[in-house]
């Protein structure tokens, strides 16, 4: 098992910019000053390296902050700054509107969810890995899912205060859940940096941001783009059920993958702990949590289905680029980000 010093929080340092917005945002939390993209943000893919990458290092001021970034603390409500978040979102939210397959309602959305696969599904990740159970693709797997998981549950707090009755107290059973029931010890993001250290991974957080292809970084500024507006406050209950509900089959494929592989304890124990706790979350989340708020507003029915789709939309787009990558025996990760270079040294 891992000591705490090894799962130790740390701001991770400033990212590599990978276009011209990324550059002026980074440059901007670098210098103190304004950013400046000479309107670069106008033409940014809404998928692609550059406008992702802005939107992580933005949405990070949120959270942790950065190394290197003088008084990065002041600058989370910094005008400037929260302009171009709101320039970078819209072309993002407009694309995850236009490619989504919107289902008939929330309820249809979260029952399809339910069906479970017999056997190998070929776009699974969790299939492959427990069908392969290769090391080095479990490796990078846990690198790139770090940045989602070292924050896990983090975001989904921001709906406490949005949520009234019986939605909040679901909302808050499942919180006090993913983090730790009052442990330090099980808080899920503490598990889930146990399990890096198993596997010879940095487990600090943010370090494998530079390895990190848009399309991880995607699944992370889903949620903050989610739980930042109230606006969308259904769409992140929409996540929040997605989540939930695939969490506990995919878990324990993972576990099973981890102990094909010679993984040790605290590795599997991230995933065991989501195959039985996620079960019961499942219910909890459909019953009290989608069920409370819709009761409150039905209104928002439409707005939970889009978030279930737009968190498949774009777990399905990171899990083709891992498979897409591993079946042709590459690396998943940045050019220099390579299965061996991630690991920690002996």
């Amino acid at each position: 098992m891992t000591t705490p010093a090894r799962c130790r929080l740390t701001r991770p340092r400033l990212p590599e910019p990978r276009g011209p917005v990324s550059a002026g945002v980074v440059e901007a939390l670098r210098s103190g000053g304004s950013p400046v993209t000479d309107g670069a943000e106008a033409t940014a893919d809404p998928y692609g390296e550059d406008l992702q990458l802005a939107l992580y290092v933005l949405y990070e001021l949120h959270y942790q902050g950065f190394a290197g970034a003088p008084a990065d603390d002041s600058r989370e409500w910094d005008p400037e700054l929260l302009a171009l978040r709101a320039t970078l979102e819209q072309p993002f939210l407009a694309a995850l509107r236009a490619d989504t397959e919107r289902p008939a309602s929330a309820a249809a959305a979260l029952d399809a969810l339910l069906v479970e696969p017999a056997g190998h599904r070929p776009g699974s990740v969790s299939h492959h890995l427990r069908r392969t159970h290769r090391l080095p693709e479990l490796r990078e797997y846990a690198a790139l899912r770090s940045l989602y998981h070292l924050k896990e549950a983090d975001p989904h707090a921001w709906m406490l205060p949005r949520l009234r009755g019986r939605a909040k107290a679901g909302l808050a059973a499942v919180e006090y859940d993913e983090f730790g029931a009052g442990r330090a010890e099980d808080v899920h993001a503490r598990l889930y940096a146990e399990l890096m250290a198993e596997l010879g991974l940095e487990p600090a957080y943010g370090h494998y941001l530079d390895a990190a292809p848009a399309a991880a970084l995607a699944t992370v500024n889903l949620m903050s783009l989610f739980g930042l507006h109230r606006a969308l406050r259904g769409a992140l209950v929409g996540h929040f059920a997605a989540v939930e509900v695939t969490s506990s089959p995919g878990s324990r494929r993972l576990a099973d993958a981890l102990r094909k592989a010679g993984a040790g304890p605290a590795a599997v124990r991230f995933y065991e702990e989501h195959v039985e706790a996620d079960a019961v979350h499942e219910q909890v989340v459909r019953r009290d949590v989608v069920a409370g708020l819709l009761a409150d507003e039905p209104e928002l029915d439409a707005d939970v289905a889009f978030g279930v789709a737009a968190t498949s939309l774009l777990e399905d787009r990171l899990g083709a680029l891992l498979l897409d990558a591993w079946t042709q025996d590459r690396s998943a990760l940045l050019p220099g980000h390579h299965a061996d270079a991630v690991a920690r040294p002996a």
